[in-house]
C-alpha cells in the first residue's frame, strides 16, 4: 500500500509539473550588491562566504524588524512599507489578506499568520483562513515577496524570490522573514495574544525561520517543510530551471548550500514544532506560563482538552461550508517533491489532517533547546 501511494503521488506531482510552461532558466549570478553595499573587487566567493559566516553568527541582527509605522488596512487588505527595499517598487509593499474571527468574549484573542507555497496564487489558503475562522482563530494570510501584486510586470513567475542569483534569494527571503515579523507585529498591536504560524512549502521555509526568531510566535505548523532550502532547490522538480541556471555556470551544490544557508544554520537548534490549534487554545497560555521548558512546549503525553476546537465533526462542518468551487489553486511546491500541487484542497485537508490526528493522540514533544534561550 504504502508503494502503491508513493507511485500515486509522485505521478500527480509530475503531472502538475508538466502543466506549467512558463519557467525560464536565468543566468548565474553572485548577487552581491543584494546583500553587501560594496564588494571592492574582492573573490564574490570569498565575500559570500564571510557574509554567510556573519549572519549565522548572529541572526538575530539579520533578521531584526526596525518598528513598522505605516500600517493600513483597507476593508480586509493590509498594507505596509516592507522593511527590505529593493528594485521594485511593487514588492517593496507588503501586503496581506485579514480574515477577522468573531469575537468570543473573555478568552484571548488568537490568530494564525498564514504563508502559502511559491507561486501561489490570491486564493490559496483562503480555505484554510476560512475554517480557522470558523473555530474562533482569526487569519491573517500574507502575500509572499514578488508574488501577487508584489511581483513586477517583467515576471510571469515569482522568480526572484527563488532563483540561480544567489545574492537575490538571500535579499527574498530575508523580506520575507521581516514581512512575517511585521504582520506578526501588526496582530499584537490589534490585540491578538496568541500568534501562531502555518507555512506551507516555502512558506515553511520562511515561517520557520519567522518561528525561530519572532518571540511572539507561540505555535507554528508546517507542511511540506524542508529543513535545507538550498537542498530542495538543487534535487526539487518545480526548481529544475533554477538548477539549469546554475549549472550554466557550471557551479556546483557545494555553492548552493553554502548560499542559502543563509538562515538555515541554526534551524535544528530552533524550538521544536508544536502543535497549531493546541497551542493556540485558550487555556495553553496559562499552562505555558506555569510550565518549564520554551513557552509553547507541551509536556509528554499531554492531550488536547479544549474538544470545540478540534472536534472532528465540526472541522468537517467547517470544511463543507468554506469550500468554493475554483479558489485556493495550490500552483506549486518548493519541497523535496518539489512540483505543483494543482488540488485546491490540499492545504485544507492537510489541516485538518492535523487536527484530526491530534486530537485523538498526544502532543509529542521533541526536547530540542530554545534558539531564543541560547
Amino acid at each position: 500500500m504504502k508503494e502503491f501511494f508513493r507511485k500515486y503521488m509522485h505521478r500527480r506531482e509530475r503531472a502538475y509539473y508538466e502543466r506549467d510552461n512558463n519557467r525560464v532558466v536565468r543566468p548565474f549570478e553572485w548577487g552581491l550588491p543584494f546583500i553587501v553595499d560594496h564588494v571592492n573587487g574582492d573573490d564574490p566567493g570569498h565575500v559570500l562566504s564571510r557574509h554567510t559566516e556573519n549572519v549565522l553568527q548572529n541572526s538575530e541582527a539579520f533578521y531584526y524588524l526596525p518598528p513598522v509605522t505605516d500600517f493600513q488596512l483597507r476593508g480586509d487588505r493590509l498594507t505596509w512599507t516592507s522593511a527590505v527595499q529593493t528594485d521594485s517598487a511593487a514588492n517593496n509593499i507588503a501586503r496581506a489578506r485579514f480574515f477577522p474571527a468573531k469575537a468570543e468574549g473573555r478568552k484571548p484573542k488568537r490568530a494564525v499568520v498564514v504563508l502559502p507555497q511559491w507561486n501561489a496564487d490570491p486564493n490559496s489558503h483562503v480555505e484554510a483562513c476560512r475554517i480557522f475562522n470558523f473555530i474562533g482563530i482569526s487569519a491573517l494570510r500574507l502575500t509572499l515577496p514578488y508574488h501577487e501584486d508584489r511581483r513586477p510586470p517583467e515576471l510571469e513567475r515569482a522568480d526572484h524570490l527563488v532563483g540561480p542569483n544567489i545574492g537575490r534569494t538571500i535579499q527574498s527571503f530575508r523580506q520575507g522573514v521581516l514581512d512575517t515579523r511585521a504582520a506578526v507585529q501588526w496582530l499584537s498591536e490589534e490585540g491578538y495574544e496568541r500568534i501562531g504560524i502555518l507555512g506551507t512549502s516555502i512558506g515553511s521555509c520562511i515561517a520557520f525561520l519567522t518561528f525561530a526568531h519572532e518571540p511572539r510566535i507561540v505555535a507554528g505548523t508546517f507542511n511540506h517543510v524542508s529543513g535545507f532550502v538550498a537542498d530542495v532547490a538543487w534535487k526539487g522538480i518545480s526548481t529544475q530551471h533554477v538548477r539549469e541556471g546554475l549549472e550554466e555556470r557550471g557551479q556546483g551544490a557545494d555553492v548552493v548550500e553554502d548560499a542559502a544557508q543563509e538562515g538555515e544554520g541554526r534551524e535544528d537548534e530552533g524550538r521544536h514544532e508544536v502543535e497549531l490549534l493546541e497551542a493556540l487554545r485558550p487555556e495553553a497560555g496559562e499552562e505555558a506560563d506555569g510550565a518549564e521548558g520554551d513557552r509553547g512546549q507541551h509536556r509528554e503525553g499531554q492531550r488536547v482538552r479544549d474538544v470545540d476546537d478540534v472536534d472532528p465533526a465540526t472541522c468537517r462542518q467547517a470544511q463543507r461550508r468554506c469550500r468554493q468551487p475554483g479558489q485556493g489553486a495550490d500552483e506549486e511546491s518548493a519541497d523535496g517533491g518539489g512540483a505543483d500541487h494543482g488540488d485546491h484542497h490540499l492545504a485544507v485537508d492537510q489541516l485538518l489532517a492535523i487536527v484530526l490526528h491530534r486530537a485523538a493522540s498526544p502532543s509529542r514533544a521533541s526536547g530540542r533547546p530554545s534558539l531564543r534561550s541560547r
